[in-house]
């Protein structure tokens, strides 16, 4: 199994890496650094050369004069701005997923719904091998030239990911974890039964209660159990000296997350 948690995460910066560029107005821009290549924006010009070679966190000034930092984007910059073809797990959710399916290195995990592949580089980053089930094959090409991109070519050995609808069936067996991000996840449960592990665990996330809902009803009756359902909620805080507040914006709802294991029958 490949290592892939400090991929490309320290010394220099090195042509071919993604790396985020953020000006004075904190914003923020994801480029590939290319030998001999060059950032355009309205701020005006940066060659990616004076770049390359240089530690993180230098500051470098564009022919407009715009100053701009250049630091290794975290994979929360990543998702944030990576392309994407269809909506994605934010990292407010993807950080409690890891975590209520109990990813762990060389997990086996059956992910469908690859979307832009958000998801799919938090659970390679925590060390599993995923079998991708996606039935858009611009979906899933979009989703592993954002894993390799991010996590580098060698992460697509832990991601092997096909062409195929998960509601007419799973081939594998003895999987770990099952991950969803589907309009109707209560239409696996049946395969999901057959293909987990026992006491592994099944997650799904849907943006709507009504999702939930008739999810839970389609594992009543089922060798599932435990089941729970989850919101995460992100408010930012505004700190400066003494006077405190919460930001007036948070991000709220995106999305539920239910979670079950596979017990006896």
């Amino acid at each position: 199994m490949t290592d892939l948690s400090g991929m490309n995460r320290s010394g220099d910066l090195r042509a071919g890496e993604p790396v985020m560029l953020t000006d004075r107005k904190k914003r923020r821009y994801l480029i590939d650094l290319v030998d001999g290549g060059e950032f355009h924006s309205h701020s005006g010009v940066l060659p990616h050369d004076e770049m390359i070679g240089n530690p993180e966190g230098e500051t470098y000034r564009s022919s407009r004069g715009m100053v701009f930092i250049a630091v290794r984007p975290t994979i929360t910059d990543f998702i944030l701005k990576m392309p994407r073809g269809a909506q994605v797990v934010y990292p407010k959710d993807v950080g409690p997923i890891l975590i209520i399916a109990d990813i762990f290195p060389g997990a086996r995990v059956l992910e469908s719904g690859l979307g832009s592949g958000a998801l799919s580089t938090g659970l390679l980053r925590a060390g599993a091998e995923i079998t991708g089930y996606e039935i858009r094959d611009d979906f899933e090409q979009g989703a592993r030239d954002n894993v390799g991109r991010f996590l580098g070519q060698a992460a697509l050995e832990q991601y092997q990911t096909q062409v195929r609808d998960v509601y007419e069936g799973i081939d594998e067996t003895d999987l770990d974890r099952i991950v969803l991000d589907l309009p109707e996840p209560w239409q696996v449960v049946p395969h999901a039964e057959k293909a987990l592990r026992r006491g592994g665990i099944f997650v799904a996330y849907s943006p709507s209660i009504i999702q939930v809902s008739q999810l839970h009803e389609a594992m009543e009756g089922s060798p599932f159990g435990m089941a729970e359902t989850v919101e995460v909620l992100q408010r930012g805080w505004h700190v400066q000296g003494t006077a405190v507040r919460p930001d007036h914006r948070m991000v709220a709802h995106t999305g539920f997350l239910t979670h079950a294991r596979l017990l006896a029958e």
